[in-house]
């Protein structure tokens, strides 16, 4: 199923991509290359930055990254690491206005003892892949700034091995479960590097 998402995903960015006009064009007074980071993540301890990169007039490439390392006291966490890639169309220019996306994401975690996400008595250790659809919208402030909001839906399949709280905690089980709901949220400052 992994592999069928990513070959589908490959398929039509390629397509789409394919059939953009040529950046020179545009170059002149569009910017190309963006780096950013999500305030939201952040919100959560979780250190992140994406890359967007210019593939059209209308069109843009998005890649984020997050990795979070940290252990908190009693044994909390929310260890993980995940990337998004996802192609944008822009309803005016790359990188002003309205866009939509479509994004795929894989990541790794090890969550427990956290209260507020149902945890507190369970830890839970695997990965997550699939993908979805996306809004967002970016306002320029500055020659080389802007602040994007997005919000994206879609589906994640998780896998993971179930644990008792606690360092050592007994196994409990592998399960797996299928989400749809919420799987992109961010407010985002974006630099322009050209």
């Amino acid at each position: 199923m992994k592999k069928l998402i990513l070959l589908a995903a490959g398929i039509i960015l390629s397509v789409v991509v394919y059939g953009q006009k040529p950046m020179s064009n545009y170059e002149n007074y569009m910017p190309v290359f963006a780096v950013k980071t999500n305030f939201l993540y952040w919100g959560t301890t979780t250190p992140n930055l994406a890359l967007e990169i210019g593939t059209g007039n209308k069109t843009t490439l998005d890649l984020v990254g997050t990795y979070n390392p940290w252990e908190f006291k009693d044994n909390k966490k929310m260890k993980h690491w995940l990337v998004q890639p996802e192609f944008r169309i822009w309803t005016c220019e790359r990188f002003n206005g309205h866009f939509f996306g479509i994004h795929g994401h894989y990541a790794e975690y090890n969550f427990g003892g956290i209260r507020q996400f149902g945890m507190s008595h369970r830890r839970y250790e695997g990965n997550l892949y699939g993908g979805g659809i996306s809004y967002g919208y970016q306002w320029i402030i500055g020659k080389r700034w802007n602040l994007e909001a997005t919000i994206g839906i879609g589906y994640a399949h998780l896998r993971y091995d179930k644990y008792e709280c606690g360092d050592c905690g007994k196994f409990l089980g592998r399960e797996h479960k299928n989400y749809f709901g919420p799987t992109k949220a961010g407010i985002t400052l974006v630099y322009f590097i050209k």
